[in-house]
């Protein structure tokens, strides 16, 4: 594959200009960039829609790698799948009022509708198939009812989102986009269905084990209080509801069931396989993005050093000293492109201005990415005292106790919950002795190694299942 392929990913590569399309904002708020357009290309208007990954609350487009992979392993172009990279992707606390660093369901609504449209534009289509994750769903039915998105979506497929609302409340997350008692849901939900005319809409939930789909409080502050909504809050009236037993809110929309209703929905067919096509000499590339008052911010860092070592299967120690690639990020903040091995190992290693030294360890990559993004860990409260902290992440689902296996070093890391799992990092203090720290979660295995904290070093096993 060429070095820049998939150049034409929203967000993927290009320089982000100024937000065109943003609101008015307070002096506090920086400016707002625009996710990238896609450049224009000719494609086959026989072909299915093109996809658009639409992510969720304080998430990147990072997460819908190995949806992207199962669909080009089944016939889908890889210039044919644009995920989004929203701006400031958490939502405010209160949608109405402004806060720096967080977006309102306005804002996500029109850097949507600005993304489709330079979608179109570079495929030369005349509709999309929109498939979203939790509050990506939010942007995408605002879209189709205020947006005018009606006339150039085909299919839209809503994972997990909270339709319904995660609480219909006046005591608890007053104001919030997630409260269906509140204006922004209070008016998608104000038909007699959810129907969109010409759109065909598919949402795809779990039973009982969505964390933002219970009847109890728990998981937004208030154990004990109910939320006003049940274990069916993100399906949609009159639309397919396809319900998948067990999995948890991230799965519905990343596990390879999920991607197997997604497919057919939009392809009109069943997947060929739910497997991931292998590729000889994947290449890799994404962008550095950086952190502000404690919140991700999906923009671009500049001047962020990015180093790839090749680590042992077994020990996570490296084979070289040398890197096999190293970079220091321009404005778009591309750390890439780099060719990979299908069966390596990897640490990345970031160091940028204000943030610890993330080291994170990743199993091996089966096919090439440019949504191989990198972000800073952050050090928690309390962990200061400790001589190394090794934590392990799993962006694209959580820890169910019971239902997974997972350890850190032979152990279930603290903080990881009973029942429901609402829970998608652990991580355990180490002393000041180098050693290997082993990460798995069920069939991944990945192998770490202890960092110093005093040298603010970090480290962070992210599982890609």
């Amino acid at each position: 594959m060429r070095p820049g392929r998939r150049a034409l990913l929203g967000g993927a590569m290009a320089l982000w200009p100024s937000l065109a399309f943003g609101q008015q904002l307070p002096p506090r708020q920086p400016p707002q960039p625009q996710p990238a357009p896609p450049r224009r290309q000719v494609t086959d208007v026989a072909a299915p829609p093109p996809v658009v990954f639409v992510h969720g609350n304080g998430d990147s487009s990072a997460l819908w790698i190995n949806n992207i992979w199962r669909f080009e392993a089944n016939g889908y172009r890889r210039n044919q799948l644009f995920p989004i990279d929203f701006v400031y992707p958490n939502a405010r606390r209160e949608d109405a009022r402004p806060e720096p660093f967080r977006s309102s369901s306005g804002d996500q609504t029109r850097q949507l509708a600005a993304f489709v449209a330079e979608v179109l534009k570079a495929t030369r289509r005349r509709k999309v198939a929109l498939v979203g994750s939790s509050r990506g769903g939010n942007a995408i039915r605002s879209y189709l009812v205020h947006g005018g998105g009606a006339a150039s979506v085909s299919h839209a497929v809503l994972c997990g989102t909270p339709n319904k609302g995660i609480v219909i409340s006046d005591s608890l997350l007053v104001g919030s986009e997630f409260n269906g008692a509140f204006p922004f849901l209070k008016g998608l939900n104000a038909g007699p269905d959810d129907l969109i005319p010409g759109v065909e809409l598919m949402a795809i939930r779990s039973d009982k084990n969505d964390k933002y789909s219970q009847p109890d409080a728990r998981f937004v502050g208030a154990p004990g209080k109910p939320t006003g909504v049940s274990y069916d809050a993100s399906e949609l009236r009159g639309a397919r509801n396809v319900v998948l037993d067990g999995l948890d809110h991230r799965e519905v929309a990343f596990h390879k069931l999920a991607f197997a209703a997604m497919y057919e929905f939009i392809a009109g067919r069943s997947p060929a396989s739910m497997f991931i096509a292998q590729e000889p000499l994947p290449v890799l590339n994404g962008r550095v993005t950086g952190i502000a008052e404690g919140v991700y911010t999906n923009v671009p860092v500049a001047d962020a050093e990015v180093e790839v070592f090749e680590v042992d299967s077994k020990t996570g120690e490296r084979k070289s000293a040398l890197a096999v690639h190293r970079k220091v990020t321009g404005e778009d903040g591309t750390w890439g492109p780099m060719v990979a091995r299908p069966d390596a190992f990897y640490e990345f290693v970031l160091r940028m201005a204000a943030q610890p030294i993330t080291h994170t360890y990743r199993s091996p990559f089966l096919r090439s990415s440019d949504v191989v993004h990198l972000r800073p860990g952050i050090i928690g409260k309390g962990d200061e005292s400790a001589a190394a902290i090794v934590a392990m992440s799993r962006p694209r689902g959580y820890f169910g106790i019971g239902r997974d296996k997972f350890t850190l070093d032979g152990k279930v890391p603290p903080g990881i919950n009973d029942g429901v799992p609402g829970a998608s990092f652990g991580k355990l203090a180490f002393d000041a002795n180098p050693r290997t720290v082993m990460a798995v979660f069920n069939n991944e295995t990945i192998p770490t190694r202890t960092w110093p904290l005093k040298d603010n070093h970090l480290v962070i096993a992210e599982f890609l299942n």
